[in-house]
This record gives C-alpha cells, sequence and structure tokens, in this order.
C-alpha cells in the first residue's frame, strides 16, 4: 500500500482562491514533487452564491485538461457525503451515504475532472440513516469496477468503522484503508465539540491512534493540521476550545524548537505529524 507524506488540501480552489492563484499553486507543488491532491465533491458550497459545491473538481478538471500529461503523476482524494441537498440545507440535510448517492456521486465526480478513476475515495462523515450493509455494497461495486482505488472513511467513530470493515469482508469487497480526522499539535480540551463544526467524531484520539498503530493497514490523515494559520498568524487566534494549561505549554515547547531549527511553527508541526508513532499524512492546512 503506497504512504502518503503530504496532501495538498484544494477545498477553496475554484472559489475563494481564484483560478489563476489555484493553477499557480497546483503546478509548483506538482513541480516540486507532490503528488496527492485531496478535494470534495462538496467544495465550497459555502464559498459559493449557489449554496452547492463542485467548484473544486470543476477547477482540477479544468487544470488537467490544460496540463496533458499531469494526471498521469498525480494521484486524486475526493469525497462523498456532505453535499447539500438544497441550499443552506448543511449540515442537517445532505446528500448522505445511500446507494443512489454514492452511484450519481462517483460520476459526478469523474466527469468534473474528467479522470476515469479515483484514487481514494473519501466517505466525508458517517451516514446513520443507511444501513452500512448497502453503503459498503456500493463503494465495492465502485472498487470492483475500477472506478476507485482505496476507500476511506472521515469524522467517524472508531465502532463504525470496525463493523463496515467487517460487512467488506462478508460481503467481499473492499474495505476501508484510512481515516481522516481533524489533527494538530494543540489538542483540545475534552469533550469540546464546536471546534469541529458538525463533526462530532471528528478529531484524532489517543484511542484512534492506538487503534492505527495496532492495525498498520489503517492510515491516518490528518486534516486542518495548521489550524488555519493559527500557529503563525495573529489576526487568526486559536479556538477557545484550545484554551488550557497543556496549550501553553505546548506552544512554548514549539516556539522553542522552532527557534532553535530556525524554522516557521508551521514547518515543526508539519514535521511531527508525519515523523511522529503512528505517523498522520497532513492533507489540508
Amino acid at each position: 500500500m503506497t504512504k502518503l507524506k503530504l496532501a495538498l488540501g484544494a477545498m477553496e480552489f475554484g472559489t475563494r482562491i481564484d483560478e489563476k492563484t489555484s493553477f499557480a499553486l497546483l503546478d509548483e507543488y506538482v513541480d516540486g514533487g507532490g503528488e496527492w491532491i485531496d478535494t470534495a465533491n462538496c467544495y465550497a458550497f459555502w464559498q459559493d452564491e449557489s449554496g452547492r459545491g463542485g467548484q473544486s473538481e470543476e477547477l482540477l478538471g479544468r487544470w488537467f485538461a490544460a496540463r496533458p500529461g499531469v494526471r498521469d503523476r498525480v494521484k486524486l482524494a475526493t469525497k462523498v457525503g456532505c453535499e447539500p441537498l438544497w441550499p443552506g440545507s448543511f449540515p442537517e440535510h445532505t446528500e448522505g451515504l445511500g446507494r443512489q448517492a454514492i452511484d450519481a456521486a462517483v460520476e459526478t465526480s469523474l466527469r468534473r475532472m474528467g479522470i476515469d478513476h479515483i484514487d481514494l475515495y473519501w466517505a466525508h462523515r458517517d451516514d446513520l440513516t443507511t444501513p452500512l450493509e448497502e453503503t459498503v455494497e456500493a463503494f465495492g461495486r465502485h472498487a470492483t469496477g475500477g472506478r476507485i482505488g482505496r476507500l476511506g472513511l472521515s469524522n467517524y467513530a472508531l465502532w463504525r468503522v470496525e463493523r463496515m470493515r467487517g460487512l467488506a469482508e462478508q460481503q467481499n469487497v473492499m474495505g476501508p484503508t484510512a481515516l481522516q480526522m481533524r489533527y494538530s499539535y494543540l489538542q483540545p480540551r475534552p469533550f469540546v465539540r464546536d471546534h469541529t463544526h458538525d463533526h462530532r467524531f471528528g478529531w484524532i484520539t489517543d484511542e484512534m491512534l492506538d487503534y492505527a498503530d495496532r492495525n498498520p493497514e489503517q492510515q491516518l490523515f490528518a486534516y486542518s493540521p495548521l489550524m488555519s494559520g493559527s500557529y503563525e498568524r495573529q489576526d487568526r487566534p486559536i479556538h477557545e476550545g484550545f484554551d488550557h494549561p497543556g496549550t501553553t505549554r505546548r506552544q512554548e515547547a514549539l516556539a522553542k524548537a522552532a527557534a532553535e531549527l530556525g524554522v516557521s511553527k508551521s514547518e515543526v508541526v508539519i514535521a511531527w505529524l508525519t515523523g511522529g508513532t503512528p505517523t498522520s499524512s497532513p492533507s489540508s492546512a
């Protein structure tokens, strides 16, 4: 299984980040040896006046079309499950992970990006209203058909991850081999939920670290590892959920390490994530 060290998050490409800048960032990333690009079918509905997503995937499709051969140099990760059913309906009413929703999302993502397969396909968040058997069957069918290379789960409780793995074994189809949650050097207070938006289980915990360490086939991905620039920018304060003595001590240690090494604090955080045990692959800022 290919291990990922760093993925370029394309969440706001085509919305807040204009096309010219997005193309320049993508070009620089690939020219510098970057391989993985991470997006989602719902990116970035909150940035677009339509209230619907798809702008990031569409921009990537235009970038591929303008850069013949670049698709062979990169691997793509995209997601299904969080696209609003209508403008303003997120998070209560989204596409979910039913058979029809997954089928439609796979075809739409492939069309938008002008590709024939998705290297890593994420369930963006759990769907408790759809039987897991149905979700597993739909993902497995697309994997068998060659449209999905790997399956990952984002913002999932571990008991649901294990149940999904068991069902995949029963159905003899591909199961998940990647977990994507929010994670960074700073840690929130226990049971503080609002820093993860609507994702109750959207954080890498000690239990998940132990799970990944004992199940090496399950790779961890960390989203928002740089906390939207909070390590460097005074205008982006750290969320109050991180306001506790442990944060103060960690910030002091981080500042000392960055000064001694002559690098930014963000660089230290990325090195800590990718060099730790188990390794976490940063997938967006």
